[in-house]
């Protein structure tokens, strides 16, 4: 499947500029976009990430994977937290219990939460070194749509060469 899928090189960290690097490190610092705003409200990091995608991914293609991986990895954790928030609001304004599947899914989504914590804090402090570090799914998925090249969405067809050397 991959054979005659061509990729652009990945740029070595020597051949990155410190600003791209600082830029690709703080794609993952929108985790703490709640924090910063005082609000409890998870979609707002998704904002964030999203925000911070759109206005760096044409810097280089360093930036735009990390910006990329880290907006993709933010989706889960923001569905489990969301998903978190709204149930306890429901269990507190309804007067419910908190029975063992909320507590199972607390729980769960604290572990999410630290995981994501943990890689996002590894991923930002290899982009600062200008490393590329890849997430487990999301890593696969932005590297393919950062690095593919793409031929005018016909697959088989080979890109018509225009500027040729001079020999």
């Amino acid at each position: 499947m991959m054979d005659n899928v061509k990729m652009y090189d990945v740029p070595q960290p020597e051949d990155i500029p410190l600003r791209e690097k600082e830029d690709a490190m703080g794609a993952y610092l929108m985790m703490f976009a709640a924090l910063a705003a005082g609000l409890p409200l998870p979609i707002i990091n998704l904002i964030a990430a999203l925000i911070y995608f759109y206005v760096n991914k044409n810097k280089s293609r360093f930036v735009y994977f990390h910006s990329l991986q880290s907006l993709y990895s933010q989706i889960p954790t923001t569905v489990l937290n969301a998903v978190l928030v709204f149930w306890t609001i429901g269990i507190w304004f309804r007067g419910y219990e908190f029975n063992d599947i909320y507590k199972g899914y607390l729980i769960a989504t604290i572990v999410a939460n630290l995981i994501y914590f943990v890689f996002s804090l590894i991923a930002a402090l290899k982009a600062r070194k200008g490393k590329m570090y890849y997430f487990l799914l999301f890593g696969k998925i932005a590297y393919l749509q950062v690095f593919t090249i793409k031929n005018g969405g016909n697959e088989n067809e080979e890109k018509k060469v225009v500027n040729q050397p001079p020999f």
